[in-house]
């Protein structure tokens, strides 16, 4: 991909053609089990697999959830390097769902792993940890721009236990420091709609934005909000979370289309009917490449 458009304009075309959702891809134990699947290597293969037909070429971008297919071990790897592969036959951006983060020669490495050439976990992104310092994450980001690939930087999570240390400093907090430091990496690289350096911003962050003095609608890279649906997000809270970034924000939701499997068709309606509501919270465009 060295060669490639700079990642962030690739999602954020991706999604005026066919809207902000983007599936994760979550193979939770009680979630095969709910579609009649083994908790195993075989019945992750056919989950995994049957989403990527269903909405593959359907939706702008997946977010393979790491975790549950490591959990397998190294044939559940495997599993995640055919779901990226057939991200990329179909068009579909694959943004994986790691949130690695350490230092020096370690986090070449997983850079490396997840973002070079060399390997066949290297989707269109990754998700990274800022937490032993946003300097710490160079590697990785020095290879995304290397490669033509892009990164989301954990910045304020929709987890309430992050705001311990999200939150803290007030107007000059940790997540604002995130925010700026962002914004600073994408003022290195050129790009013509967005940077290569998003933020992972969750969409249950209600008023956090405002006391802590952080404003998105400037942030030149793209948004990645869990949070919406199951987790308790709302179209209106998507709608006032990301007022003024709305062109820009990439919207994850797993159950909301998942628990509708296994059937392609029933995974394939889901998707198509989330993505209509997040086009009309957003005010995004679908259905246009400009």
């Amino acid at each position: 991909m060295g060669t490639a458009s700079p990642a962030g304009d690739r999602l954020y075309l991706a999604m005026r053609e066919k809207g902000p959702l983007c599936v994760g891809i979550d193979p939770h134990p009680g979630l095969l089990d709910a579609w009649g699947l083994a908790d195993d290597v075989g019945g992750l293969e056919t989950f995994a697999l049957t989403v990527m037909d269903a909405i593959g070429g359907e939706v702008a971008s997946v977010k393979p959830q790491v975790a549950l297919f490591e959990r397998h071990g190294a044939a559940g790897l495997g599993v995640l390097e055919q779901v990226i592969a057939r991200g990329k036959d179909s068009g579909t951006q694959v943004v994986c769902d790691a949130k690695r983060g350490d230092i020096g020669s370690t986090m070449a490495a997983y850079a490396d792993a997840w973002l070079s050439e060399r390997s066949g976990l290297a989707g269109d992104a990754v998700t990274l940890s800022p937490y032993l310092g946003f300097g710490s994450l160079s590697p990785a980001l020095d290879a995304a721009a290397e490669h033509g690939r892009g990164t989301f930087v954990l910045a304020l999570t929709s987890n309430p236990e992050g705001a311990d240390v999200q939150h803290r400093g007030g107007q000059d907090s940790v997540a604002k420091s995130v925010v700026d430091q962002a914004a600073a990496e994408n003022g290195l690289h050129e790009w013509t709609h967005a940077g290569p350096c998003g933020l992972v911003v969750g969409a249950t962050v209600g008023p956090a934005l405002d006391a802590l003095g952080i404003s998105l609608a400037n942030f030149n890279g793209l948004i990645l909000a869990p949070g919406y649906g199951a987790q308790g997000a709302t179209a209106d809270d998507l709608a006032r979370v990301f007022n003024g970034a709305g062109d820009r924000v990439v919207v994850a939701n797993s159950r909301g289309v998942l628990r509708h499997g296994p059937d392609p068709d029933a995974l394939s309606s889901a998707a198509r009917r989330c993505n209509e509501e997040l086009i009309q919270a957003l005010g995004q465009e679908a259905g246009s490449s400009s």
